[in-house]
C-alpha cells in the first residue's frame, strides 16, 4: 500500500526547517504528503503546487492534529523551540494511537551525556528544553506506535544565524563560547532531513529506535577558521559574557529559546572529554553528511560585507 505521509512543521521556519525540506523529499519521490502548517501563506501555496495537501492547525489542539492524522500511514513530528513541547507530544502520540498510524519520525536534540547512557536517561540535560526533549522521547515509546527519535546537536543554519549580522557588519563572530576551545558538536538540517525522509519513505518500519546524527566535531576556533576559508575573509572570534548574548538576543528570540541556548552555551563551554561524529546520515541514505565548509560555501551571501 502506498504511503500516506503527515509531516508537521511543513512551512519551514527562519533556521533548519526540517519539515520543508522533508516534505520536499518525499513530494520529489511521488509520495504522498500532507502538509500540517500553522498559518496558510506563500509557502504553503507553495506546496501545494509541488503536490502537497495542506492543512492549517495547532500542534495543542486536539481536534486540528486528529484531524490532521486522519487516513495518515506514518507522520513526522517536530516541535519549534517554544513552549508546549509535552503538551503538543502527548496530544500527537495520542492521536497517531487512535489513528493506528504505522510508524513516526520524531526529531529530538542531542543526548551524548559523557558517563550516562546516550538514551532514556533523564540525567545530565543540557538545559530545560533539552530535558523536555528526553521527556518527549519517552511519551512516544510508551504509547504503542513505533517510533524513530532523530537526535541531533545545533544545526549549521543554528551558527550561522548566530553570527551573519556581526559578520558581515564587522568580519567578528560575538559569542558566549568561551576562548575558543569548547568543542561544539553539529549537524546540517539538510542531512537531518534527509535522513527522516528516507526512513519515512522506506519499504518497510527501521529497526532502530534512535538516530543520533553529529557531523562535525569542532572547536569554537575551528568553526571561526572554517567560515574564514569559505567566504575568503578572516573573521575574528571575540567571546562575550553569557549576559552580554542574552541581552543583544532578548528581542530577537522567545524566553524559552533564550533560556535552552543559554544553558546549552553553558553546557558545551564546560563539558569535558572528546565528543564523537557519527555515521548515521551515510548509513542510511549512502551519502556522505555535509561539511560545514560546504554549508558555509553555500550560503555565503548570509556574510556578505554590510554596506554602510
Amino acid at each position: 500500500m502506498a504511503q500516506r505521509i503527515l509531516v508537521t512543521g511543513a512551512a519551514g521556519g527562519q533556521q533548519g526547517s526540517t519539515g520543508r525540506l522533508i516534505a520536499m523529499h518525499l513530494l520529489k519521490q511521488g509520495i504522498s504528503v500532507r502538509a500540517f502548517v500553522h498559518r496558510l501563506d506563500a509557502r504553503s501555496d507553495e506546496l501545494i503546487e509541488r503536490g502537497a495537501e495542506v492543512v492549517e492547525g495547532d500542534l495543542l489542539d486536539p481536534a486540528s492534529v486528529h484531524t490532521a492524522l486522519k487516513g495518515m500511514s506514518r507522520a513526522y513530528f517536530s516541535y519549534p523551540v517554544q513552549d508546549g513541547l509535552l503538551e503538543a507530544t502527548t496530544i500527537f502520540a495520542d492521536s497517531a494511537s487512535k489513528e493506528g498510524l504505522e510508524f513516526v519520525v520524531n526529531n529530538s536534540q542531542y543526548q551524548d551525556t559523557p558517563g550516562l547512557p546516550t538514551f532514556r536517561d533523564l540525567r545530565g540535560a543540557a538545559s530545560f528544553r533539552n530535558l523536555q526533549h528526553r521527556l518527549a522521547d519517552r511519551i512516544f515509546d510508551w504509547s504503542d506506535i513505533e517510533t524513530a527519535h532523530i537526535q541531533a546537536p545545533p544545526y549549521f543554519e543554528n551558527v550561522r544565524a548566530l553570527v551573519r549580522g556581526s559578520v558581515a557588519a564587522q568580519d567578528t563572530a560575538f559569542l558566549p563560547w568561551g576562548e575558543g576551545d569548547a568543542i561544539i558538536p553539529l549537524a546540517g538540517a539538510e542531512d537531518v532531513a534527509l535522513v527522516a525522509a528516507t526512513l519515512l519513505a522506506g519499504s518497510s518500519v527501521p529497526t532502530e529506535e534512535v538516530y543520533p546524527i553529529v557531523s562535525e566535531v569542532l572547536t569554537v576556533q575551528q568553526i571561526v577558521d572554517t567560515l574564514s576559508k569559505a567566504i575568503g575573509r578572516q573573521i575574528r572570534y571575540v567571546p562575550i559574557t553569557d549576559e552580554q548574548w542574552a541581552d543583544a538576543m532578548r528581542q530577537r528570540i522567545n524566553a524559552h529559546a533564550l533560556d535552552h541556548l543559554s544553558h546549552l552555551w553553558q553546557y558545551f563551554r564546560t563539558l569535558k572529554g572528546p565528543r564523537k561524529r557519527t555515521t548515521t546520515v551515510l548509513d542510511v541514505t549512502d551519502r556522505a553528511p555535509q561539511t560545514l565548509e560546504d554549508f558555509f560555501r553555500s550560503n555565503t551571501e548570509a556574510f556578505a560585507v554590510a554596506e554602510n
